[in-house]
């Protein structure tokens, strides 16, 4: 695709920059893996696209990875298939390729949600599962309090569900996917009852949204909150957060079968 980036990246967020260090904050959470492997069912083959660093593919079947990033594909473990340089929107498989076919936070970065999501319904004998956010639910987390710049950003990046079930052209089961206190996979809301990590730079480095706001606003999320947390402000108005098991956030699985 022209619009690649200089190392693959495909979407509008470059990994070649912000994925740097990106496995350190970025691990496949249990629980919510959980709910993917539940979906994925007994596929024996399955497709992974925008594979990134791997997070969330299953160990105990035949995944083919694909993913455009060459600093993302780099990243990912000895113990994982290497990725298949490629795009969402034309992926290199004949019809009915794989028994099912998953991608994890990913398709706001396609430049073409309908292309993408086809491709993979054309290459999958079975269920079509991807998770992704609900943009009008990211406003819940506090972190809408002290960034509304960043969070508005990704709201504009992630599409509505409706968007998805329509690109889909057929029924599509959306499960909410309640995030776990403490949830090792470091996007925004994973940290909603540990706010502390989101003042180390590498914490916001592997969220995407934050390289497309002004660093001012990085600079003033970190000032703000680390006196809020100091001062105690954070905990007065968040406090409970801090030992909440599960927040009902914005993240989703679209789950498409056949």
């Amino acid at each position: 695709m022209s619009n690649r980036h200089n190392d693959g990246s495909a979407g509008d967020a470059n990994y070649g920059v912000i994925g740097q260090g990106y496995v350190s904050y970025r691990q496949p959470d249990p629980h919510i893996a959980s709910f993917i492997l539940s979906a994925l069912g007994d596929a024996g083959t399955v497709l992974n696209v925008g594979a990134g660093a791997g997070s969330y593919e299953p160990v105990d079947r035949e995944v083919t990875p694909v993913e455009p990033s060459a600093s993302m594909r780099a990243q990912r473990p000895a113990h994982l298939p290497s990725a298949i340089d490629a795009v969402a929107e034309r992926l290199p498989f004949a019809d009915q390729s794989f028994d099912a076919s998953m991608a994890t936070f990913t398709i706001h970065q396609w430049s073409d949600l309908k292309a993408g999501l086809r491709e993979m319904r054309r290459v999958t004998r079975g269920p079509v599962v991807v998770l992704s956010c609900d943009p009008k639910e990211l406003h819940r987390c506090w972190l809408n309090d002290y960034a509304p710049e960043m969070i508005a950003v990704e709201a504009r990046r992630y599409p509505e569900p409706d968007a998805i079930a329509e690109a889909f052209d057929a029924p599509v089961e959306i499960l909410p996917v309640p995030i776990p206190l403490n949830c090792v996979d470091g996007f925004g809301e994973a940290y909603y009852g540990r706010p502390e990590r989101l003042l180390e730079p590498g914490a916001r480095l592997a969220n995407s949204a934050w390289s497309f706001v002004d660093a001012s606003v990085g600079d003033r999320f970190v000032a703000e909150l680390g006196s809020d947390l100091a001062n105690g402000t954070w905990d007065a108005r968040y406090g409970t957060l801090r030992t909440q098991p599960f927040f009902e956030g914005s993240l989703r699985l679209f789950v498409a079968r056949p």
